[in-house]
Order: structure tokens, then C-alpha cells, then sequence
């Protein structure tokens, strides 16, 4: 399988007055197409940090990171903000979307920054948004929704851009224990479809029904492990 996204010797460092926290450790890694991962560790391990490096969204100290064969260590904000967009397709704990907007102008955001024909971003919304079992739900506002559908419409709104790779900070973290089930039987779906998807969450039973668990601990990777 090709490899995504691979890591380098990452070492990320915060500043902290006088001192400074060293977050993330020498940290190597890669995620291959079609693979589902959760990144599990306690709080302050350094998970979410090494989830926004992998998602470009914040810049190792030193190391290199690999996105598609291209090497963006050197990148500009503006560079990496285009690979986002392209590659990377982003779900987070607290859903993200705009208050006032429908579920479908939700999910056509990320199109706005792309290069498909805007004739085309409707058709394309809704197939997204019935893939995620809400197309009785297109005209819906997130206060018309519940938790676990607005969730769905920020899934939704990840894929329409046909990402190399989802990245779900917490999906489920903001949600009860059945809705987050439904949230991870659609990653399962799509991965099973051949997405590759890197999760991270704080709770064993959603890590387990990932395919490999990576845990991580004051700022190093401890444990990799196959499902």
C-alpha cells in the first residue's frame, strides 16, 4: 500500500514563559492508504498535537512530514493550506459548522477553495450528505439537527472534496454513547470502502473497533499495534 503521510523524527516544542514543553518527542511514523488508526493516549500525551501535525494545521519543530510523496516541511502557510483542502478532510469533538447556514451550504464550503465547476457543488453536496444518511435533512440548519447529525453533516462536509485521508479529532467525544456508535459505524463503512481514516479519541471501546492503535505518552509513541 502507498504511504499518505509519513513522520520524521518529529519534535514539537512550546514555549512556556522562561521554559519550554517539549510535546511531541522524535516521533516516526506512517499511515498507509485504506488503513483506519486511532491515536489513543491520555490527556497531555501529545495526541492532538500529532494529530494537527499530520493534518498540516500546526508546524513541527524540527523532523519532516511526508503528505503524498511531497515533502511540505519547507511549505508556506498558503501551500499548505491548498493541500489541506485537497488532500485532508477534517472532523472535530465540537462539529464546526456554521450556525446559520444549511446542512448542504455547510458541506459545500470546502468546494469554494477547489477547482470544481460551482454547476456542480449541489449534486455533489447531496450525494455526500445521503451517503451519511441525511437527505431528508439537506435544508437543516445545526440547530434543526441533533449532535449526532450535525456530526454527520461535518463528515459529510470531509468528504466532498474526495480526501487522501479523514483525520476525526474526538468524533465522538461531544455525543452520547449511541449516536458516537452510528459516528463510527459510518468511518468503518467508509474505510471499508477503502478511506483512510486517523481518529484520535480517549475511550477503548471506539479505539478497538479501529483496524491499528497507536498510543501515545508524554510525548512519544509507546505502543503500535495491528487489531
Amino acid at each position: 500500500m502507498n504511504k499518505v503521510v509519513v513522520l520524521q523524527s518529529i519534535k514539537k516544542i512550546y514555549p512556556m514563559g522562561d521554559a519550554q514543553i517539549e510535546v511531541l518527542k522524535n516521533v516516526s511514523l506512517a499511515i498507509h492508504e485504506g488503513e483506519f488508526v486511532a491515536i489513543v493516549g491520555p490527556s497531555g500525551s501529545g495526541k492532538s498535537t500529532l494529530m494537527h501535525i499530520i493534518g498540516l494545521l500546526d508546524k513541527p519543530t524540527s523532523g519532516e512530514v511526508i503528505l503524498v510523496n511531497r515533502n511540505v516541511s519547507s511549505f508556506t502557510e498558503t501551500e499548505l493550506a491548498e493541500l489541506r483542502n485537497k488532500y485532508i478532510g477534517f472532523v472535530f469533538q465540537f462539529f464546526n459548522l456554521l450556525p446559520r447556514t444549511s446542512a448542504i451550504d455547510n458541506v459545500i464550503l470546502p468546494l469554494t477553495y477547489s477547482e470544481v465547476p460551482q454547476k456542480e457543488w449541489q449534486e455533489k453536496a447531496k450525494a455526500m450528505l445521503d451517503v451519511v444518511g441525511l437527505s431528508q435533512r439537506i435544508y437543516h440548519t445545526p440547530s434543526q439537527l441533533s449532535g449526532g447529525q450535525q456530526q454527520r453533516v461535518a463528515i459529510a462536509r470531509a468528504l466532498i472534496n474526495n480526501p487522501k485521508i479523514i483525520l476525526a479529532d474526538e468524533p465522538t467525544g461531544n455525543l452520547d454513547s449511541k449516536s458516537g456508535q452510528e459516528i463510527i459505524n459510518i468511518f468503518k463503512k467508509l474505510n471499508k470502502e477503502g478511506n483512510t481514516i486517523v481518529l484520535v479519541t480517549h475511550e477503548p471501546d471506539i479505539a478497538k473497533q479501529a483496524k491499528r492503535i497507536i498510543e501515545v505518552k508524554d510525548g512519544e509513541i509507546i505502543r503500535d499495534t495491528k487489531v
